[in-house]
């Protein structure tokens, strides 16, 4: 009787959700991490605000959230995913290592935070540590967030810089977040001295480097 060949692949492969904006970047991370053979991508999606459906639909044991996503933001993601679907580990990939974005995605509940520009095989290794409950951080990066310090900004000033974003005018800002103009002003005002910039889209891009918005 011929023994037939063992398969040595793990019983149960990493199921994996990505969240990436880019199609190209998205199809091409998603055929990379398909090589491995203990990590199977369940889901794609492009928008954050897609992000919680197809986690509750697919199951995923991690998800890959990018930051800048249409519609909500990986960030955002990252914590409606630690109160709709805790059993699902969250990790940060993108473009930006800023300090304030790695101290919101830890508050946001993720174990980790990756900069694009690794290599494939980091981005696997990490997927598995994040799945065995381990945190994956690139020492430089802690290190940076730390002497950094925490956001200044309050989550009403960070909401009025994010409506200044295209130019709109105090009266949009003010009717968008449902207050009155003069509330409107002083948060713009209180984040500008925050940032210590001169006007309010300048206060925007400060706050943009620094990971706070």
């Amino acid at each position: 009787m011929t023994e037939m060949p063992q398969d040595h692949r793990p019983v149960k492969s990493v199921r994996v959700l990505l969240a990436e904006d880019q199609g190209m970047m998205r199809g091409a991370l998603a055929l990379l991490l398909g090589m491995e053979h203990d990590i199977e991508v369940v889901a794609q999606v492009g928008r954050g605000d897609e992000v919680v459906d197809a986690a509750l639909l697919a199951r995923p044991d991690v998800a890959l959230l990018d930051i800048e996503l249409p519609g909500r933001s990986g960030l955002d993601a990252a914590a409606d995913l630690r109160d709709q679907a805790p059993e699902c580990r969250v990790l940060i990939l993108t473009t930006f290592g800023r300090p304030g974005y790695l101290r919101r995605a830890m508050e946001a509940g993720a174990v980790g935070f990756l900069v694009k520009d690794g290599p494939v095989e980091e981005l696997a290794e990490a997927v598995r540590m994040a799945l065995r409950g381990e945190t994956v951080i690139d020492p430089a990066l802690a290190a940076a967030a730390l002497g950094a310090g925490p956001n200044p900004l309050t989550a009403r000033e960070r909401e009025a810089l994010a409506a200044s974003v295209d130019g709109a005018t105090v009266a949009d800002i003010a009717a968008k977040l449902r207050l009155s103009e003069s509330t409107v002003r002083n948060y713009l005002s209180s984040a500008i001295g925050k940032t210590s910039t001169r006007n309010r889209m300048e206060a925007v891009r400060a706050a943009r480097q620094q990971g706070w918005l």
